[in-house]
């Protein structure tokens, strides 16, 4: 990643996390980069300002008591940055996929780390949470996402390695119906050739490239065949109980009921769809969530804990 991209990432993250508006001097102090006198710095700022108006991203100025005349401040808000997919061409499509496929890196979430380090150093309240909309949608290859998308157009079988959500591997034939996204995941629907029914997959989960079978209009796609509502069927009817620091992990009680609560910690039980994605998401908050129950989810994510602390030791 260049200095400038490596800015930018920096700059987002900063103005998406904090709680509060960033003056100048904070985001100069917070982010890497901004060198030279005040004004090179300050001619630095403003063009990135530019650059990421240009992607779509709005930043919002304003200052800490309008009665005032304090400091002007910049912050970014996490429900106004959004990507709409609808009006991306494919190129655009593939440019964006290869993005959260850096957002996933540990590159990417090293520097995360870090900026928000350096704004709670300099006082300023700041929250991961908001940061999991800076990751795009798009979490699968975006060269598999494109395959399906050929092999739709043509009505063309495809076949893959799909890691299940017990993390086995098995081979699956589809013939795909439609694609859709659901909870930052991208899924394919289709006739699955072994099990003689529709089935839903995700892209992320399949190991390797996406391979087209057969020949072209070897089947069609059923007339009442709605993407929304296979994505829909994907119940959270799995539940584990964790303990989630105060004021924080906001993604995670959107799904929670409260069981207790505390001056620090409150007691939650979590709803979710499979392991897997209960393991990324209880990764991604770190230690404000701590799993209480069932022992087979503990063991699981202490393993998984243990796993990473070997990588990194």
């Amino acid at each position: 990643m260049s200095r400038k991209s490596e800015r930018l990432v920096n700059l987002t993250i900063a103005l998406l996390a904090t709680s509060r508006w960033l003056t100048k001097s904070d985001i100069f102090k917070a982010i890497d980069g901004y060198s030279g006198d005040v004004q090179a710095q300050e001619r630095m700022f403003e063009r990135d300002k530019e650059e990421l108006r240009n992607l779509g991203i709005e930043i919002e100025v304003g200052t800490f008591d309008p009665l005032f005349e304090d400091e002007v401040g910049y912050r970014i808000r996490p429900e106004k940055y959004q990507i709409n997919i609808k009006e991306l061409s494919s190129v655009q499509l593939s440019l964006l996929s290869a993005a959260a496929l850096s957002w996933r890196s540990a590159e990417v979430k090293s520097q995360a780390s870090s900026v928000l380090l350096k704004l709670n150093a300099l006082g300023i309240s700041c929250d991961a949470d908001s940061l999991n909309i800076f990751a795009p949608v798009i979490f699968s290859s975006d060269e598999n996402l494109e395959r399906v998308l050929d092999a739709i157009a043509a009505r063309k079988m495809i076949s893959f390695q799909y890691r299940n959500s017990d993390f086995s591997l098995q081979e699956r034939v589809i013939e795909p119906y439609g694609v859709g996204t659901k909870n930052g995941y991208w899924y394919v629907a289709g006739r699955d050739l072994d099990r003689k029914s529709i089935r839903l997959f995700r892209l992320d989960r399949c190991v390797a490239l996406i391979k087209e079978q057969g020949k072209a209009g070897s089947y069609e796609v059923p007339g009442d065949f709605l993407m929304v509502n296979h994505l829909s069927a994907r119940d959270r009817n799995r539940s584990c109980t964790l303990s989630v620091r105060v004021n924080r992990g906001n993604e995670i009680r959107k799904f929670s009921a409260l069981i207790e609560s505390s001056e620090d910690w409150d007691t939650l039980l979590y709803s979710y769809t499979e392991d897997s994605e209960l393991m990324s998401d209880l990764l991604w908050h770190g230690d404000d969530v701590k799993v209480i129950a069932p022992v087979e989810i503990v063991a699981q994510y202490n393993s998984i804990l243990a796993e990473i602390a070997k990588l990194h030791g």
